[in-house]
């Protein structure tokens, strides 16, 4: 906050660009989202967090939008002919994207579907050898952190989840713990709270009997931001239902790649379906996240004297616009 006043200042803006309000308790967002002068929200966080915002602001006398982004584990489906080119290599990949940041990126790929065999076994070895050689590190804060230990205790503990690797180093109580646990599919599929977000260095790898599996574990997954398929081109058209199942939960769909890591461009869809975010039709980051907290206008039959700039017929700002379907620069004669 203190830099952002300095920044303020710096460039000659209005001192009231930019407020900074700071408390542990619930109090201070509710007052936020309750107040009637505030007009949208956007939040990152939990989804009990997010969603609570969400409620309080739909029960104002003028309801007002919120755009809550509450989070994901961004599943990872790798199909069989590119796991049997790279298992390897894509074990290295998912070690350092999952531990990436302490894991604390809303992106991180908390889940990894595969089929089983002797190639997605020779993932989990590399894999489990990849996160035991992470050494644990701080997260953001105690809470996080004391969330992450609680969290990743109960994973570890639910019935059919096996442990495949975790750092051989020691951790205090304010460090993540790099992990990567397996189970089935058929536990996956009985137990919702393998489904669930931990929010840190830790990854669920859910092994499926064949493809119908991988595709029933798909349509079971909640709304997410990202969603990847590793897979080569052949076995990606090969497997249409997989990728309509993937594509229908997710904001930003990868093939090949990791999820961590969201480039600012225009390009960028950072949202997703709920409980990823409340509002999916738009993005967290990139220059159309600016579109939620703008209200489109239209002003009919003003004189072009009384118009602003941005809509007089010269064009006095150069800017690009629609006119007559047309996009354009020129003024309207």
């Amino acid at each position: 906050a203190d830099a952002i006043h300095k920044a303020v200042a710096h460039c000659e803006l209005p001192a009231g660009v930019f407020a900074h309000l700071h408390g542990q308790s619930h109090e201070v967002g509710k007052q936020l989202v309750t107040h009637r002068y505030t007009k949208a929200v956007g939040f990152t966080g939990s989804y009990g967090g997010g969603k609570q915002l969400f409620d309080w602001a739909n029960q104002r006398d003028e309801p007002i939008p919120v755009f809550s982004e509450m989070g994901s584990v961004n599943p990872v489906f790798l199909l069989p002919e590119k796991l049997s080119q790279s298992a390897e290599a894509i074990a290295d990949m998912y070690a350092g994207s999952i531990t990436l940041g302490v894991g604390q990126f809303c992106t991180n790929p908390g889940l990894v579907f595969g089929i089983k065999g002797k190639d997605l076994d020779t993932f989990l070895a590399r894999l489990g050898r990849g996160i035991e050689a992470v050494a644990p590190a701080n997260m953001l804060h105690e809470g996080i952190a004391k969330s992450f230990h609680e969290s990743r205790a109960k994973a570890l503990q639910q019935d059919g989840v096996n442990l495949v690797g975790t750092t051989t180093m020691e951790a205090t109580t304010a460090q993540g713990i790099p992990t990567v646990a397996t189970t089935t599919a058929k536990h996956f599929l009985a137990n919702p709270f393998l489904h669930k977000e931990i929010f840190g260095p830790y990854s669920l790898v859910v092994q499926c009997h064949d493809a119908d599996e991988m595709l029933a574990a798909a349509r079971h997954c909640e709304g997410q931001l990202t969603s990847t398929l590793m897979g080569t081109a052949a076995e990606i058209a090969a497997h249409d239902d997989v990728v309509e199942a993937i594509k229908n939960i997710c904001g930003r769909l990868i093939v090949n790649g990791v999820p961590t890591g969201v480039e600012v461009c225009l390009s960028q869809h950072h949202g997703g379906p709920f409980p990823a975010t409340t509002d999916a039709r738009f993005t967290a980051v990139g220059a159309d996240a600016l579109k939620r907290f703008a209200r489109p206008i239209a002003l009919q039959n003003w004189p072009d004297s009384l118009l602003p700039d941005e809509l007089k017929n010269a064009n006095p700002l150069g800017i690009w616009r629609t006119v007559n379907n047309e996009l354009t620069k020129e003024p309207v004669v």
